[in-house]
């Protein structure tokens, strides 16, 4: 079957380097403000041996961010590449220098001659700038062998930059950047230009294992594995090799959905421990445990799954994030921890960022597609400290894959109508909304949720201590109490006929009845004391995890408004190049290999829903089965001829039962039925009726009301429009 992407006729420009995401005003004067601090270390020479460049597209500089306005074709002097935020320092020919984003313009350095073709002069390029003519790729051929002037990116030690996490607090989560995912991923790009960047492969002096190979020559040392056995070659091909090229390659199957090259594995972050570092300070180590289960024959016993662990820090993760974010820029990835300044190191704070992290990476392992990047299998496999100096540089300096991503995504012919293409941008983006609206009210209800099993822990104990202090006759600090007389005569806890010498709640010695009476309500009391204890650990601990879990599906508007912004925006290419006036097969072509993309991350996200909600409503139920069904025990274990069962676990293993793959297959054979409470959510029943209090017993102690309430009383009966008004005159 033939497959697409269609290479476009005439390939320019050997390289085009998409950007990471920068923002208008508070990243460019970042950028800039670094530049001037180390220039005045710089020496002379640096700033004079720069790297000759020109501009690929128009860019309308903002002179009081210090940014440099440039023209398609003109001629530029990179004088430092990698600044903060995806910019760069670049000179023109009037030497003016400034801030241009990488994506802008490419090395003409890395440029070679095609046979018998002459490259214009300096001058030339001068003159052909200002006659304001686009400029032209038909007399360069883009260079077949990797560069080796790029200097390597060395992550700093602090992780993340603190102004952008406060930025996106402050706006919601929103970003500045004034360019659309769809120029930043460099689908735009791809879809004018076709193949401009050189999509050959890197070779690589070196081999990094699979993390499946190195968990396999770790599980027994006296097991042998046959290299050419069917099991090991299995091992060996689930995920790619650096180098190999294996992980540039995506396919898209004829249902828009990403076909996956490795099974799903799971990925554990556990036993954090604090280190210190003479160059860094201190700092939070983490396990990184890698579980996969090894596919055996019908005839043997299923297998303990295999595991590999290596130890990261914070820093480590964000390497990770920044590689994906670079090679992957037409997936939807997940968004990483923000970086902590303050309190990093208690107890609370390192167990949560230890949840935050083992949810990041496994939201990156079950995409389909990034569960094979080099990157990953690096992050997860290399286990040597000094392997992983070695090889962070590597990673962090390859270009950005940008158009070339897309070059790499092979998918059927005519694999999608465009009709459908727009609707189900439409349908998802609505979706996508609804989805992190309703969640965010249902995060908000179940702290809610939390707060009052913290308050029915307390009430259970009050009602424990209340109990015991009544046998005991021991008084209970505040307590509240009822109907007692201030006149009552104050007794004290040593006096007899509080209690007789065996400990029962009597005034005679010997009483059998009551000693076991009271033994039974002490048994009481404790059950209760076990119940708080269960309220108060179910909530701090068993809901605050879901809890948790439900920041990972709260907003996905966010999460894919590139790729929906991507999508839209390559329609109205595909329109355009399929118009009735002018036809252009070749970027109709390419304008399908993106939608295929975009359709397929929005597969990806139907797929991971089903997944995410069935798994946070089945932890739900789980936990609160387990908590009933640890009341029950309790009350059990100290009343021994209790028998519980109540109606509330039953209905939670109903509803839980249906969870299960062949109840949700026969729930989907039929139409939805409206719920009988679906006609409450706008007026929800949650203004209860006071609770009816027992009358008050003929011996407490009426309260005293206040003296204008009694005048009050006084005057309905003798005012002047009472019945004994005129008698009172």
């Amino acid at each position: 079957m033939a497959t697409l992407p269609r290479t476009a006729k005439g390939s320019g420009f050997s390289e085009i380097r998409p950007r990471s995401d920068f923002d208008a005003g508070i990243n460019t004067s970042t950028a800039w403000t670094e530049h001037l601090e180390s220039s005045s270390i710089a020496s002379t020479d640096d700033q004079e041996n720069g790297r000759p460049a020109r501009a690929l597209y128009d860019f309308e500089g903002k002179a009081e961010f210090g940014e440099l306005s440039v023209k398609a074709g003109d001629e530029l002097e990179v004088l430092k590449e990698d600044l903060p935020d995806g910019w760069s320092l670049v000179k023109n020919e009037d030497g003016e220098t400034g801030l241009l984003p990488q994506t802008y313009y490419t090395f003409t350095s890395d440029f070679t001659v095609s046979p018998g073709v002459e490259i214009p002069g300096p001058s030339s390029f001068s003159k052909f700038r200002k006659r304001e003519r686009e400029p032209s790729t038909s007399s360069i051929t883009p260079r077949q062998s990797p560069r080796n002037s790029v200097q390597p990116i060395i992550p700093q030690n602090t992780g993340e930059w603190m102004f952008p996490s406060f930025r996106q607090n402050l706006l919601g989560g929103k970003s500045l950047n004034r360019f659309s995912n769809f120029v930043t991923s460099g689908a735009e790009a791809w879809v004018l230009k076709g193949k401009v960047a050189d999509t050959t492969l890197t070779t690589s002096t070196f081999r990094i294992p699979t993390i499946q190979e190195k968990a396999m020559s770790d599980e027994d040392d006296d097991e042998e594995v046959d290299e050419d056995s069917d099991e090991a070659l299995g091992i060996n091909n689930r995920l790619s090799q650096v180098g190999m090229g294996e992980a540039d390659r995506h396919f898209v199957d004829a249902g828009h959905a990403w076909k996956s090259k490795v099974p799903p594995f799971r990925v554990l972050v556990h036993s954090p421990s604090k280190r210190t570092s003479v160059l860094s300070g201190a700092y939070t180590l983490y396990n990184v445990t890698s579980l996969f289960q090894v596919e055996s024959s019908e005839t043997d016993p299923p297998r303990s799954p295999t595991r590999i662990t290596v130890q990261r820090r914070y820093s480590h993760f964000v390497v990770l994030h920044t590689a994906l974010s670079r090679r992957l820029p037409g997936i939807a990835l997940p968004p990483l921890p923000e970086k902590q300044y303050a309190g990093r190191f208690s107890e609370d704070f390192v167990e949560a960022r230890r949840g935050d992290l083992e949810r990041y990476v496994n939201r990156v392992v079950r995409h389909p597609v990034a569960r094979y990047a080099e990157v990953v299998t690096f992050f997860l496999g290399c286990e040597s400290d000094s392997d992983w100096k070695r090889l962070v540089p590597y990673h962090l300096s390859m270009p950005p894959a940008g158009p070339s991503f897309y070059a790499h995504v092979f998918h059927p012919a005519f694999n999608l109508d465009l009709e459908d293409a727009e609707e189900a941008v439409d349908r998802f983006s609505t979706h996508t909304k609804a989805v992190g609206k309703g969640v965010q009210g249902l995060r908000g209800i179940f702290g809610r949720v939390r707060d009052a099993r913290v308050e029915m822990s307390k009430a259970e104990r009050l009602l424990s201590y209340s109990l015991l202090s009544l046998i005991t006759s021991k008084p209970l600090e505040s307590a509240p109490t009822t109907g007692v007389a201030e006149e009552d005569e104050e007794y004290n806890a040593k006096d007899k006929g509080l209690a007789n010498e065996e400990g029962a709640w009597c005034w005679r010695e010997g009483c059998k009845s009551c000693l076991g009476l009271t033994k039974a309500m002490q048994r009481t009391t404790e059950a209760l004391q076990s119940i708080a204890d269960l309220y108060d650990d179910h909530a701090r601990r068993t809901q605050l995890a879901t809890h948790e879990s439900l920041k990972g599906v709260s907003h996905p508007s966010s999460l894919y408004d590139g790729v929906i912004a991507t999508h839209r925006s390559t329609v109205t290419r595909y329109r355009e190049a399929t118009g009735e006036t002018h036809t252009d097969e070749d970027m109709a072509a390419r304008c399908e290999t993106v939608l295929n993309t975009t359709m397929a991350e929005m597969e990806t996200y139907h797929t991971q829903k089903v997944e995410d909600f069935s798994s946070l409503a089945k932890e739900h139920l789980d936990g609160e089965i387990a908590l009933y069904e640890q009341v029950c025990n309790s009350f059990r274990s100290h009343t021994p001829h209790a028998k519980m069962e109540p109606q509330i676990l039953t209905r939670l293993r109903a509803a839980r039962s249906s969870f299960e793959p062949s109840q949700m297959e026969e729930l989907s054979t039929s139409p939805r039925q409206p719920s009988i409470y679906e006609r409450e959510l706008e007026h929800p029943r949650l203004g209860a009726e006071p609770l009816l209090q027992p009358c008050p017993h003929v011996f407490d102690s009426a309260p005293m009301r206040p003296v204008s309430v009694a005048i009050q009383g006084v005057g309905m009966l003798t005012g002047r429009g009472s019945v004994f008004g005129k008698f009172w005159s």
